[in-house]
């Protein structure tokens, strides 16, 4: 008989794989390693690239030397690992997990190696399995301890804040809660000791599913006995609080070619009509803005139009603008009622004009729907509708997010965003500049701003203000002083006098980067709130991540590669530049919530930056990037839709917009995602939640927020429960029983967060992603919470219409 050559068989061909496997992957090491150190970064992976390439080499020829040495690239990988990030559980994945991995099949490999000592490697590679084990387990251990909170004592039990949010009791009559917009409720039934026992007590579905664009973000009123929503079309609904049960319905008739980027309805407002007899007609009415610029009214008792509310019910706010394309003027934001007057913004679609519509704020009498003021900023001397055949300024900037009213001052406070080209100030005028990027204090009586404050000069980045600020009373030398919190998305909470505008605690000019495309506009100085920030540290290399060393590599060249340099680094063509943070964190129009007895701010945000790079515009009209209402784009629309498909179906914001109207379009690469993996070029956590004390701005807990079951390399949910920290869209409510309530993350998970510690101590799945603010009341004697779970196509949640109610199980 033959003697079988040792080694020869199926072993002997898995082996030969696995050494082309390795010298493969330390090529391409080889190749990127080369790239990044010539960009001046580490060394590790064009070393490490080379010494896999021997290693390869050597397995493939069966030679046991390779696998020794490949033992040996992972001891120093690891080593190199724990040098460069500590012992930071995600910061560790990338740079350790693919190797040990692949570390099991090199040591198994030894017996067809040399079968002499064949024994010692099914030991070795037992062994090898329980270092894998063990070292995973620390990683991940060490990953869930990043995102474990770390408590400070809670801040003192004397009442802060505005007295009138207390008298909400049972209701929530405004979508911040108030017209303090503090998101808090004084109620106790639900308590940190029976949260647990939370169940669903009814589910409500508004039928209003779009196929593209979903995210209705809807937070209901309760008023009395019955709850008012919006759908994502701006269907109105009014249901028993109790039960869940339809009242009424009545449709608005939106179309889909209304919707600007998101089919999104925030809310609604309600108004009591004074002195009028509770019996008559809309004496109690629901008032809302919708996706194609009208306001409806209609009656709180059956959804019948306001017949005495502009014509038949509805007024269009898009009077006075010209002729908006469909889509580029929307209400996605409930409306405000100061002393009468209906106060809303719009949103002007981000992207495609410079001088696209006009963003004037407008006030309509809330029983007649009479114009009773206009603020174009460019005109401040007429507050009415413009002369005939004039319109209101175009592209000036525009309010998208919600107001806050102070009937006591007769204020609204306005966010403002920016004008119509986000990423270009060139062509701005003064009066633009002064009031973009600021807090606006309209008053309702003149239709003037009484004052305002702005968080970034000559905006580039798209820092649009898009939380709601909140109403508080601040103690300050031993008084009372009515103050107003503004979040933003650069993550500054900066605390204002509301009568004044002034600051109550410092702000810092702090120098920031010079150059980009325009130079000649960037101020040398920016505001930052020395009350607080949720804004991190500036990125660095190390900071980079990904699912193995060969993505994270990719993110440190591209790194290397992009124009850097801190906090608001300019914009710029010749390269990608980073922006840290990106548009959508830290606060956007979720807001925060305050307790005003413990006085606490809890404020979720987003840790994510973007990479952006802007584009000439010969180069985007090649690319075919052109607005909405062009007709080059229209036929290109009608031509994807008879494909069965959409242009804007799966583009994220800034993705591509054209910016007509000045010389770059931009191309934003939101959250800085790898685009054959999907995962985010920066380490997690990508979201976090913590709380603040309101006296001091100092930070009393901190935690990552959300897990990482629906997320996953290639679009592919992971089901892992770890607390990776995700990013998030919308805020929370807190109540006097120390509960904070919050859904917002992609995981489609709501949650109870003891206020004290920052720990969950009840959550629910829901059925979609629960991109909204979700609210708190009483009916009959029992407590509920309410959550819109309606998923978000830019948050890449599954779309849904359900409205879902949570309450302690009912004795008996």
């Amino acid at each position: 008989m033959a003697r079988v050559e040792r080694g020869a068989g199926v072993g002997s061909i898995l082996i030969r794989i696995l050494g082309v496997v390795i010298a493969i992957i330390g090529l391409t090491l080889v190749i990127g390693g080369i790239q990044l150190a010539i960009l001046g970064g580490s060394y590790y992976y064009l070393l490490t690239g080379a010494l896999m390439v021997v290693s390869g080499v050597l397995l493939f020829m069966r030679n046991i030397t390779g696998a020794w040495l490949y033992v040996l690239i992972v001891i120093g990988t690891v080593a190199w690992a724990i040098w460069e990030v500590g012992l930071n559980g995600w910061a560790l994945v990338p740079r350790v997990i693919a190797p040990l991995v692949l570390l099991v099949p090199v040591i198994l490999s030894l017996g067809g190696l040399k079968r002499e000592r064949g024994g010692m490697a099914v030991l070795g590679g037992i062994g090898a399995l329980a270092v894998v084990c063990i070292l995973g387990g620390v990683i991940v251990g060490f990953a869930n301890r990043a995102s474990i909170t770390h408590p400070v004592p809670a801040a003192g039990q004397d009442m802060i804040g505005d007295p009138a949010v207390l008298k909400v009791n049972s209701d929530w009559p405004a979508w911040g809660g108030s017209d303090s917009a503090q998101r808090y409720s004084p109620l106790t039934q639900i308590t940190r000791e029976n949260v647990g026992k939370l169940e669903r007590a009814w589910m409500f579905r508004t039928g209003d599913l779009p196929e593209e664009r979903w995210g209705a973000e809807t937070t209901p009123l309760k008023i009395g006995d019955t709850l008012y929503l919006c759908s994502a079309r701006n269907r109105l609904f009014a249901v028993d609080a109790a039960t869940g049960e339809q009242k009424w319905t009545y449709d608005p008739k939106v179309s889909d070619d209304q919707i600007p980027y998101t089919a999104a309805c925030r809310g609604v407002a309600h108004y009591q009509v004074p002195n009028v007899d509770a019996a008559q007609p809309c004496a109690s009415r629901i008032i809302e803005g919708t996706l194609d610029g009208r306001l409806i009214a209609v009656d709180a008792r059956n959804g019948q139009p306001c017949q005495d509310f502009g014509q038949n019910g509805a007024v269009n706010i898009k009077h006075g603008m010209g002729d908006p394309y469909p889509g580029m003027v929307s209400i996605t934001s409930a409306p405000v009622i100061v002393r009468g007057i209906v106060v809303t913004g719009h949103q002007v679609l981000d992207g495609q004009r410079r001088w696209n519509a006009s963003g004037v704020i407008q006030g309509f009498d809330a029983v007649t729907g009479a114009v009773r003021f206009a603020w174009d900023m460019m005109r401040p001397e007429t507050t009415t509708l413009p002369p005939e055949g004039q319109t209101y300024t175009p592209g000036t900037p525009n309010m998208w997010t919600t107001a806050t009213a102070d009937e006591a001052l007769g204020l609204v406070f306005l966010p403002m965003g920016n004008s119509a080209a986000d990423y270009y100030s060139g062509t701005r005028r003064p009066a633009e500049n002064e009031y973009s990027t600021s807090l606006v204090a309209l008053d309702v009586t003149t239709g003037k701003p009484r004052w305002h404050y702005q968080t970034v000069h000559k905006d580039v980045w798209d820092y649009d203000l898009g939380s709601q600020a909140t109403l508080v009373d601040m103690p300050m030398n031993g008084t009372m002083v009515p103050a107003v919190i503004l979040p933003s998305k650069q993550g500054d909470i900066y605390v204002l006098d509301r009568r004044t505008g002034q600051p109550l605690h410092e702000v810092e000019n702090i120098k920031v980067p010079q150059g980009g495309v325009e130079p000649e506009q960037r101020t040398p100085t920016q505001p930052t709130s020395k009350f607080h920030t949720l804004r991190k540290a500036d990125l660095t290399e190390r900071d980079m991540w990904g699912m193995s060393p060969i993505d994270q590599m990719f993110c440190r060249i591209q790194f290397r590669q992009a124009s850097y340099e801190g906090f608001f680094t300019p914009p710029t063509a010749d390269r990608h530049y980073i922006q840290y943070p990106g548009y959508n964190g830290g606060s956007d129009w979720g807001g925060v919530a305050v307790d005003p007895v413990r006085g606490v701010i809890v404020a979720n945000y987003n840790d994510m930056p973007n990479h952006n790079i802007l584009v000439p515009r010969a180069e985007a009209d090649k690319r075919g990037w052109f607005p909405r209402d062009d007709p080059r784009y229209i036929e290109r629309e009608k031509e994807a839709a008879n494909r069965g498909g959409n242009l804007s179906k799966s583009k994220a914001e800034g993705a591509g917009d054209p910016q007509t109207g000045v010389p770059y379009a931009i191309d934003v690469n939101a959250g800085w995602r790898v685009k054959f993996t999907g995962l985010l070029c920066k380490q997690p956590p990508y979201g976090g939640i913590r709380t603040i004390d309101l006296r001091t701005g100092k930070t009393l807990w901190d935690r990552a927020f959300g897990t990482a079951r629906k997320n996953g390399p290639f679009g592919i949910p992971s089901m892992l429960p770890v607390e990776i920290g995700t990013p998030n869209n919308g805020g929370s409510v807190v109540t006097a029983g120390g509960l904070i309530f919050i859904a917002a993350a992609t995981d489609d998970v709501i949650r109870a967060i003891d206020i004290e510690t920052g720990k969950t101590v009840w959550q629910d799945v829901l059925p979609a992603g629960g991109q909204a603010n979700p609210m708190i009341y009483e009916q009959n004697g029992r407590q509920y919470l309410v959550i819109m779970a309606g998923g978000h196509h830019f948050m890449e949640t599954p779309r849904g219409d359900y409205v879902i109610a949570y309450a302690l199980p009912q004795r008996g």
